[in-house]
C-alpha cells in the first residue's frame, strides 16, 4: 500500500513538473530599415489581419526612437476580464519598435508569459481561448519577420503565477490602492478629466472600458524626466520598451496599481538587485504619479 502511495505522489509530481515550462517576456519579431511611421502603419495593418484592434501608441521617454503600440481583440478582452481579481489588466498586449543606428527591431510581449503571471491558476480555465490569441497574433506578424525568438529572461509556467522578485518584495495579488471613489462612474470622471489636463506629466495612451462589469483600465505614459520613463528606462532597458505604458485599473469605485517592485521586476526578470537598486526610488515616483490621477 505504502508503495503504491509513493509510486502515484512521483507520478503526479513528474506531471505537474512536465506540464511546467519556461517563458520568456518578449518576442523578437525581426528588424527593418524602414521609418517608424511605415513600421507602425504596417503593424497595424497585419494586427487588422487578425481582427486586432489598436487602442493607441506613443513613444516611451519621448524617445522617436522607441514607439509601443497597444492593442487587443474582442475574445481577449472577454475572457480575461472573468477573472475578478484584476484579470482585465492581460486584455491589452503591446508591439514595440526600437530603432538604434537606423535598424528598427520589431518585438511584443509574450501573451503566454503575461497570461500567465496575471491569470495565474485561472489561466488554465481559458489557455484554449488565450492559445489562439497568441497563435493569431504571431501569425499577423509574420508580415513583418520570421525571427521569433524569445529574450528578456526566463521563467517557469509554475514560477509566474506566484511570481516576487525576492523575499518580502509584493506579489501580483499585492496591488496598491490609489483612491476609493463614490462610483465607478465618478472615478472614469476624475481621471480621464486628469489625463485630459496631463496631471503629473502623465499622457493618456489607451483605456478600456467594461461598462457592465464596471472595469476601467487605462495605459499612462510617465512624461516627468526626472522621476518618469526618461530616468528609469535607459537603465533598466530600452529593449523590455513593450513592458510600457504602466497601467491602472478601476474595478467597480476602486482604483488600484501592480507594485513597481512587481510590475518592474516581472517585466524585467533578468534586473540585478544592483541595477534595481539604482531606480530604488522609481516605484514609489510612479505610485505618486499615478496616485495623482485620481485626486
Amino acid at each position: 500500500m505504502k508503495r503504491t502511495v509513493l509510486f502515484t505522489l512521483i507520478t503526479l509530481l513528474t506531471i505537474n513538473l512536465g506540464m511546467a515550462k519556461d517563458l520568456a517576456p518578449y518576442i523578437k519579431v525581426g528588424t527593418s530599415s524602414e521609418s517608424n511611421e511605415e513600421l507602425t502603419n504596417k503593424v497595424t495593418n497585419a494586427l487588422k489581419s487578425k481582427s486586432f484592434t489598436v487602442l493607441g501608441n506613443y513613444h516611451p521617454e519621448n524617445n522617436k526612437n522607441l514607439s509601443v503600440i497597444t492593442f487587443t481583440r474582442n475574445d481577449l478582452k472577454a475572457t480575461v476580464v472573468k477573472v475578478k481579481d484584476r484579470g482585465a489588466l492581460a486584455a491589452v498586449l503591446k508591439v514595440a519598435l526600437i530603432t538604434k543606428n537606423g535598424i528598427t527591431t520589431i518585438s511584443y510581449t509574450n501573451p503566454e508569459y503575461i497570461f500567465t503571471a496575471y491569470l495565474r491558476d485561472d489561466y488554465n480555465k481559458y489557455s484554449g481561448y488565450l492559445t489562439k490569441v497568441s497563435n493569431d497574433l504571431k501569425e499577423s506578424l509574420t508580415a513583418l519577420g520570421n525571427d521569433f525568438s524569445t529574450f528578456g529572461g526566463n521563467e517557469s509556467s509554475e514560477t509566474l503565477k506566484k511570481y516576487h522578485y525576492k523575499v518580502m518584495m509584493p506579489y501580483f495579488t499585492d496591488p496598491i490602492e490609489l483612491k476609493k471613489f463614490n462610483s465607478f462612474e465618478e472615478g472614469i470622471r476624475i481621471i480621464e478629466a486628469n489625463l485630459a489636463k496631463k496631471k503629473g506629466q502623465t499622457s493618456s495612451v489607451y483605456k478600456l472600458i467594461y461598462t457592465a462589469e464596471k472595469v476601467a483600465v487605462y495605459g499612462v505614459g510617465l512624461e516627468n524626466k526626472q522621476n518618469g520613463e526618461a530616468k528609469f528606462l535607459p537603465i533598466i532597458g530600452q529593449d523590455h520598451a513593450a513592458a510600457l505604458p504602466y497601467e491602472i485599473i478601476l474595478q467597480d469605485n476602486v482604483l488600484t496599481m501592480l507594485h513597481g517592485k512587481y510590475r518592474i521586476a516581472l517585466h524585467w526578470p533578468e534586473l540585478t538587485m544592483g541595477t534595481f537598486m539604482k531606480i530604488m526610488s522609481t516605484p514609489g515616483d510612479i505610485e505618486n504619479t499615478l496616485k495623482a490621477l485620481a485626486n
